[in-house]
C-alpha cells in the first residue's frame, strides 16, 4: 500500500504526528500501523547497538515490518530518527517508501527536551551520566536531501503537521 519514514532528530515530534495521523486515517476508514523506533528497539532490534551499521540495520528491519503491513493493506508509518540517508535510500529503493523529514532545531530541541537526552548529551565527557552517542548532537544526522514533505515542527502546531502529513499520504493513495 504505501511506506511513509519520517526521519528526524529526538524530540522532534515523529511519534507524536505519527499516532495523531493514525487516528486521522482511522476517521477516514484508512487502515495504518506505528513503527515505532523506540518500541521496537525494546523487542526486534533489542539485540542492536548505535553503530552506523547497527542504526542501518535497525531501519531494514522497521522496514521489513512495515512491508508486511503495507501488503495486508495498511498505510505504514515508520517513526524512527533514521539517520543516514543511505538507510532512506535503501527503504525507498525496495519499498518506494516516502521520505518525510520532521524537522526542529537543535536549540529549540535542547530547549525541550522531552525526554532529557540533550541534558545527558551535553554533560561534560567525564561525568558518568554522559550519553555519547546522541543523533545531531555528539552522533551524526545526515539531514534528507530531497525529502518527499518537510515538517518544520518549530513553527507548525501539531495540528497543523497532522494535517500536512494526513494532507500527502492521501494524496499519494490517490495517486496510486
Amino acid at each position: 500500500m504505501l511506506l511513509i519514514q519520517l526521519t528526524g532528530l529526538s524530540g522532534a515530534g515523529k511519534s507524536t504526528i505519527a499516532f495523531l495521523v493514525k487516528e486521522q486515517l482511522a476517521s477516514l476508514q484508512i487502515p495504518c500501523t506505528i513503527i515505532d523506533g523506540d518500541e521496537y528497539r525494546k523487542t526486534l532490534c533489542a539485540d542492536l547497538g548505535f553503530s552506523r551499521e547497527d542504526r542501518c540495520e535497525n531501519i531494514r528491519r522497521l522496514g521489513g515490518v512495515a512491508h508486511e503491513y503495507n501488503k495486508k493493506g495498511f498505510v505504514s508509518i515508520v517513526a524512527a530518527i533514521n539517520p543516514y540517508e543511505s538507510a532512506r535510500t535503501e527503504l525507498a529503493d525496495l519499498y518506494a517508501a516516502k521520505t518525510v523529514h520532521i524537522y526542529c532545531p537543535l536549540p529549540v530541541l535542547i530547549d525541550r527536551d522531552t525526554k532529557g537526552l540533550y541534558k545527558k548529551a551535553l554533560l561534560t565527557n567525564d561525568h558518568p551520566d554522559k550519553i555519547n552517542n546522541l543523533t545531531g548532537v555528539n552522533d551524526p544526522y545526515e539531514a534528507p536531501l530531497h525529502p518527499d514533505l518537510f515538517i518544520d515542527t518549530s513553527i507548525l502546531s501539531a495540528d497543523e503537521a497532522v494535517t500536512m502529513l494526513t494532507d500527502f499520504i492521501r494524496q499519494q493513495l490517490h495517486t496510486r
